[in-house]
């Protein structure tokens, strides 16, 4: 498939994209031919990417009624993908429903169909069963991530909606690990893509941590701090774990932000956020954040609980050393704790702490909240202009914006926020009153 002139423009001008990688080209190839597609390919290869240019290459713009339906196991990965999908179309409306926004904004936007539908199954079949979309006319179908909407009991949810797609046309299922496809998919003779890291492209390291106390706190906070100061995700079992460890790590004056389930959806996003954007470099997070989520390179992963199967352990993993780079893992682990098979056969190194040792350093940059967003018409250029001119900020004070809909955070100089802050305590952005402040 040739990809339109507008489409190879937009990948460029808004992600940066000046060439796909073969992945997304073997998918584009096997779009065309008509067939049902199972892709089966590591967090971080593209896949959004792989699976978004063909289906937004073959939308009919005449068409008036939902002709994509995406369908994601997290809130994160429909958000990130409805950013992609407004980043690189051009025209098409799209909507992303999920659990945690209220359902009542949801119809509103829902009451012009959109091109593309993206949403969790639970918040998309709650649309359906009270009529508020109408997905007959659905052609195509995604379902992204198909083994975590499975792991998080997603099964009888995307069956029952699948059974009121009588339209579809073509099927694409993406995965991180193969295994058995149930039959309600409907996939008719699949074609399944493997791309997956050769063995010899694989740089991570793992290494062993042992702590002298069952409560390994301490040497949790010793770990890190014989750690260069580089972007960290700590994982754990458990919601309550996450929680205690970001307080004790903030009693130790050390910055850090958490991530769980349990969380609402703008604490979450904010999280999220404050990671990406450099104003913390340390992530606390269940197994929510092994995969789909929009984050950076990370250069560090902690198991500070062992995962509970081979496979948790190797999404988890798949957070660093992507796409060729190298990354550290390091398994956290009481003295008399029993390791699992699978991670005494990949063999890690031990890795000594020292008491003696502190290498971490203040994050460089503070996130700034503004209360006004895309529904207040703000964009980036406004937000650099106003930060510049009132805010007497140069561009290399400025970091990441991200402009969400009735509110943008911006990564500012921790150095001279305060001072910002007082600067602009008063003033109109765009002429509106705002409110501005520390996001925390």
């Amino acid at each position: 498939m040739i990809l339109k002139e507008t489409l190879l423009e937009r990948l460029n001008q808004k992600l940066g994209i000046t060439a796909l990688n073969e992945m997304q080209k073997s998918v584009l190839d096997r779009f065309e031919k008509k067939r049902d597609i199972i892709l089966i390919s590591p967090t971080g290869s593209g896949k959004t990417i792989a699976f978004l240019l063909p289906v937004l290459q073959e939308l009919d713009p005449a068409c008036k009624e939902i002709q994509v339906l995406i369908l994601v196991p997290s809130r994160e990965l429909a958000t990130q993908i409805n950013a992609v999908s407004h980043a690189i179309s051009s025209g098409y409306k799209i909507n992303c429903c999920y659990g945690g926004q209220p359902v009542k904004t949801e119809t509103k936007s829902l009451r012009q169909n959109p091109a593309i539908l993206i949403g969790t199954p639970g918040r998309i079949l709650d649309h359906i069963e009270h009529g508020r979309i109408d997905v007959e006319s659905v052609k195509t179908l995604v379902l992204d991530e198909f083994d975590k909407c499975l792991e998080s009991g997603f099964q009888e949810q995307m069956k029952s909606i699948i059974g009121h797609l009588s339209g579809i046309r073509k099927r694409i299922l993406t995965s991180a690990t193969q295994g058995d496809i149930p039959g309600f998919t409907g996939l008719r003779n699949p074609e399944t893509i493997f791309f997956e890291k050769k063995e010899q492209d694989k740089k991570l390291s793992l290494f062993l941590v042992y702590s002298q106390e069952r409560d390994k706190l301490k040497s949790l906070e010793m770990l890190l701090r014989n750690l260069p100061s580089e972007p960290v995700l700590i994982f754990c079992n458990h919601r309550e774990s996450t929680e205690r460890i970001g307080a004790f790590l903030s009693e130790q004056h050390i910055f850090n932000e958490i991530l769980h389930g349990g969380m609402g959806q703008p604490d979450r996003e904010k999280a999220l956020c404050r990671f990406r954007n450099g104003s913390t470099n340390i992530l606390i997070s269940t197994d929510l954040s092994a995969r789909g989520l929009d984050i950076p390179e990370i250069k560090h992963i902690i198991h500070y609980h062992l995962p509970i199967n081979e496979e948790a352990f190797i999404h988890r993993n798949g957070r660093t050393a992507r796409m060729f780079a190298a990354g550290n893992a390091y398994l956290l682990i009481e003295s008399k704790e029993n390791l699992p098979e699978y991670i005494e056969n990949a063999c890690p190194e031990s890795f000594d702490l020292s008491p003696n040792v502190d290498r971490l350093e203040l994050p460089p940059m503070n996130t700034l909240y503004i209360s006004k967003g895309k529904k207040d018409k703000i964009n980036k250029v406004d937000i650099v202009g106003f930060l510049i001119q009132k805010g007497e900020l140069s561009k290399e004070d400025i970091g990441v914006i991200e402009i969400k809909d009735h509110y943008s955070y911006v990564a500012v100089n921790r150095k001279k926020i305060n001072r910002t802050l007082r600067l602009i305590r008063k003033e109109k952005i765009k002429n509106m009153k705002s409110r501005y402040e520390i996001a925390r």
